[in-house]
């Protein structure tokens, strides 16, 4: 997150608590499946996670049915099949056009936060945006991990840089937050937030290439990593500020209630959505 304009206070920290409660749990039970479980694990978890992040995403695109809802997520569960299949994430040429997907989103969310009301978007236009999104995320992902050798260095880093964004977002919006980003999308984001959450990814970032300097003798050096640390991080906001939009076009404070002082699947895995796509496709330079 890019950082909220309210003071901590007792009801904050316990909801921080509650967060944290969750997510470090999680976090260390996807780590130890990306770095000791096999790599079909990575991709099958991500998928099921593609699929729950479905059911919630048909809620904020209109379908409120429950057959819907179900027969919108059996979509996305039928196009990861199908890219699993024909071994899509090992194919070259499909990084660009997720990149120019993501890039399209980000200046149509730039074009729109500068009016005072953002147009509706048609049921239909946000579902089919999703199929696009969730696939898109599943082979970013599956990619990331499947590179030689350092496939789960690489991924454990997009997910650190990720993280360090949301936490360092999270903090320094609170105390410091002043400057709305993006008001009529999600009007407790600032850019003291923006910039707290950069500061500490680049941290990582920094952590990461020296922690790994001796181990992996293949990673691109800081001329490479710390731009690529900002088009992720930029980019993760721009995850966050689509499934905002997503669910006040929907009527939603949250996109679902899976995850106690979470919210849903997408309230978690927002940033990852956009920042995936942007690191598979940094990784095409590398060799």
């Amino acid at each position: 997150m890019a950082g909220s304009l309210r003071p901590l206070a007792t009801g904050a920290l316990a909801m921080l608590k509650q967060r944290v409660l969750t997510a470090v749990p999680l976090a260390l039970v996807v780590l130890a499946i990306v770095w000791w479980a096999p790599g079909i694990w990575t991709q099958g978890v991500m998928a099921a996670a593609m699929v729950m992040a479905a059911w919630e995403w048909a809620d904020l695109a209109g379908l409120r049915a429950g057959a819907a809802r179900l027969g919108y997520a059996g979509l996305v569960a039928g196009l990861i099949a199908v890219a699993a299949l024909l071994d899509v994430p090992a194919r070259a040429g499909w990084q660009v056009p997720g990149l120019i997907w993501w890039l399209g989103i980000a200046v149509w969310l730039l074009s729109v936060s500068r009016r005072s009301a953002i147009p509706p978007l048609p049921g239909w236009l946000r579902g089919a945006a999703g199929l696009i999104t969730l696939t898109l995320a599943w082979l970013s992902v599956s990619a990331i991990h499947a590179r030689s050798g350092l496939g789960p260095l690489w991924l454990t880093l997009l997910m650190g840089l990720v993280w360090g964004a949301d936490i360092g977002g999270y903090f320094a919006g609170r105390r410091f937050g002043r400057r709305r980003l993006a008001a009529t999308i999600s009007p407790g984001k600032t850019w003291e937030g923006v910039a707290g959450g950069l500061l500490l990814a680049l941290l990582v970032a920094l952590g990461v290439e020296r922690v790994s300097a001796g181990a992996a003798g293949d990673m691109p050096g800081l001329a490479w990593l710390l731009p690529v640390t900002v088009m992720v991080v930029v980019f993760s906001v721009v995850g966050d500020l689509a499934e905002s939009l997503l669910k006040r076009q929907a009527g939603r404070k949250d996109s679902g209630r899976l995850l106690p002082g979470h919210g849903g699947l997408l309230d978690r895995i927002d940033a990852l959505l956009a920042a995936a796509p942007v690191m598979a496709a940094a990784l095409v330079s590398v060799s």
